[in-house]
C-alpha cells in the first residue's frame, strides 16, 4: 500500500507508535490527510473545487502538537517544513517573508524527488562509479602533449570558458592505457567487484562545497530568483582533491554519475507536483502575532503579518527558482499555546481558513509514565542505549518510572507547564553521575528504584524555588 493510500484507522496507528494521547487531533489530522487522497481520485474540474481543511491546533506547549505534524509528514512521505510564524515580519520590514515557508517547502520537495530519481538509476551509476575508481586506482600512463597538442589544448580551453564550463576538465592529460595497466585494471575490477578494496585509500577530485552552499544561500535565490546557472558560467566549478577510503569516493562517484543520469527539469517539475499536492506547512506560535498580544505599537505589526500570510492560505502562485507553484491545495496546520489569547484575537478571514479546530489535552501522570516507556523512541530507552554504550546495563523499576511521571506532572503545574519536555529535564538530572562516571565504571549492572529517584532529586523539587531554576 503507497503511504498516501493509508486509511485514517492507519495513520493513527503509526502516530501512536511515537505520540501519547491526543487521540481528537491524530483522528482529524487523518481524515484531513486521507480527503487530500480522495480528491486527488476525483476528476479535475471537481478537484479544482475541494480546498485542504487546514487546522489549527490548540494547547500548551510540549503536549505533541509538533510532534503529531513532524510525524505525520514522515508516515505519508510528503514533503514537509515547520516554521516560527514569529520568524516573519511585514513587507517593508527586514526579516523574512512570509512566502519564503513555500520556497523551503519545494527545497524540501526537490530533496525527496532528487533522491527518488537518483534511486531509479543507482544500478547504472554505480556501474560508471566502479569504472572511474578502477582508473583512478590503476592509472593509465601519462603522454607527454607536443607543441602541437598544447596549441590545441589552449583552443579547448579557450572554447570551453566561452561554453561556461571548466576548462581544466577538457584540457586532461591524455593517458595511455598499455597492456601492462590493462591487465591490472582487470585484477582490481575483480578485487573491487568482491569488496576487497572498500578500505584503501584512492584521491578524487570533487565539486567544493563551500562554493555550491555560497550559490545556495544567496538572497537572490530567497526572493525565487536563480542566478547560479549565471554564476557557474562566470565562475566554473571549483574542484578540491580529497584522499579518502575507496567505499567513500564511491559513493561520491555514484552521486556525480548519477547527476548526469537525471533530467533537472523533471525533478523540479515533479517536486513542485509533489509540494503542490501533498506539501504540508506546520506554522508554529501563531498565537504569538495575534495583535492582542501586541504591547509596543513600535513594533512590526503582527496583524500585518497574519495578512500577509492570508493570500498564501487562501491560495496564491508563489515564484520560486524551480518555477512557479501554487498554494491552493498545500495543508496548512497551525499551532498554538493561545495562553495569553484565545484563537478569536486572529484576523477573522485567517480564522475562516483554518476551519478544523482541535483542542489538545494536559499531559497526566498517567500520559507521562506511558511517555517514558511506550512509544518506539521512548525516553526511557534511550537514555538505556546511550547508557549501554559504555558496557553499563541498567533498569527501571515500574515504582521508579511512577515516580518520574509524578514529580514531572506537579513540577509542571507549580512552576511553568512545559509538557512531556520536563521529562528530558529530569531524566538528565537524574541520571547525571552515571553519564558522567560510565566511562570510567567499564562495566556493570544499575537499577534504578524509586529510592534512588528521591534521592537524586527529591530535595530539588521539595524545594520551590530550586526547582523552578533546575528542573
Amino acid at each position: 500500500m503507497q503511504p498516501a493510500e493509508k486509511t485514517p484507522k492507519q495513520i493513527v496507528a503509526a502516530l501512536d507508535e511515537y505520540v501519547i494521547g491526543q487521540h481528537d487531533a491524530k483522528r482529524a489530522i487523518a481524515v484531513a490527510l486521507r480527503n487530500r487522497y480522495r480528491r486527488m481520485q476525483l476528476a479535475q474540474d471537481m478537484q479544482e473545487e475541494i480546498t485542504p481543511k487546514n487546522m489549527l491546533m490548540i494547547g500548551p506547549t510540549g503536549v505533541g502538537k509538533t510532534e503529531i505534524a513532524r510525524r505525520l509528514a514522515k508516515i505519508v512521505s510528503a514533503p514537509f517544513v515547520k516554521v516560527e510564524a514569529t520568524k516573519f515580519t511585514e513587507v517593508g520590514y527586514v526579516g523574512r517573508d512570509v512566502e519564503s515557508m513555500v520556497r523551503d517547502l519545494v527545497d524540501v520537495a526537490i530533496e525527496m524527488e532528487r533522491k527518488i530519481q537518483y534511486k531509479n538509476v543507482h544500478a547504472e551509476a554505480s556501474r560508471e562509479a566502479d569504472k572511474r575508481l578502477v582508473k583512478l586506482l590503476v592509472p593509465g600512463v601519462k603522454k607527454q602533449p607536443t607543441q602541437q597538442n598544447q596549441m590545441q589544448s589552449l583552443m579547448n580551453a579557450f572554447t570551453a570558458m566561452q561554453n561556461g564550463q571548466n576548462p581544466l576538465q577538457n584540457n586532461e592529460e591524455k593517458e595511455e592505457v598499455t597492456d601492462t595497466v590493462r591487465d591490472q585494471r582487470l585484477s582490481v575490477k575483480e578485487q573491487l567487484d568482491r569488496g576487497l578494496l572498500e578500505n584503501e585509500e584512492v584521491t578524487i577530485e570533487m565539486d567544493d562545497p563551500k562554493q555550491a552552499v555560497a550559490m545556495n544561500n544567496n538572497m537572490m535565490g530567497q526572493m525565487g530568483i536563480d542566478l547560479s546557472e549565471t554564476l557557474g558560467a562566470l565562475t566554473p566549478k571549483r574542484k578540491i582533491k580529497r584522499t579518502v577510503s575507496v567505499k567513500e569516493a564511491r559513493e561520491v562517484l555514484i552521486k556525480e554519475e548519477a547527476e548526469k543520469l537525471v533530467n533537472d527539469a523533471d525533478i523540479y517539475h515533479d517536486a513542485i507536483q509533489r509540494a503542490e499536492n501533498t506539501g504540508i506547512i506546520f506554522i508554529d506560535e501563531i498565537d504569538k502575532i495575534t495583535a492582542n498580544g501586541q504591547k509596543n505599537s513600535g513594533e512590526v505589526s503582527r496583524e500585518g503579518v497574519q495578512r500577509d500570510i492570508l493570500p498564501i492560505v487562501e491560495g496564491s502562485a508563489i515564484t520560486t527558482k524551480y518555477g512557479t507553484i501554487n498554494t491552493d491545495h498545500i495543508l496548512f496546520i497551525a499551532s498554538g499555546a493561545f495562553a495569553d489569547s484565545k484563537p478569536s484575537d486572529l484576523i477573522a478571514e485567517l480564522q475562516g481558513r483554518l476551519p478544523i479546530r482541535v483542542e489538545l489535552d494536559d499531559l497526566s501522570k498517567e500520559d507521562f509514565v506511558r511517555i517514558l516507556t511506550e512509544p518506539n523512541n521512548a525516553l526511557i530507552k534511550q537514555y538505556m542505549a546511550m547508557i549501554a554504550t559504555d558496557n553499563i546495563h541498567t533498569t527501571f523499576t515500574k515504582e521508579a518510572i511512577e515516580r518520574i511521571a509524578e514529580i514531572a506532572y506537579d513540577v509542571n503545574h507549580e512552576t511553568e507547564n512545559i509538557g512531556a519536555r520536563r521529562l528530558h529535564t529530569i531524566l538528565e538530572k537524574l541520571l547525571e553521575d552515571i553519564l558522567y562516571e560510565g566511562p570510567d565504571m567499564e562495566m556493570g549492572d544499575i537499577t534504578i528504584t524509586e529510592k534512588y529517584v528521591n534521592d537524586k532529586i527529591g530535595d530539588i523539587v521539595a524545594n520551590k524555588d530550586l526547582s523552578r531554576y533546575i528542573l
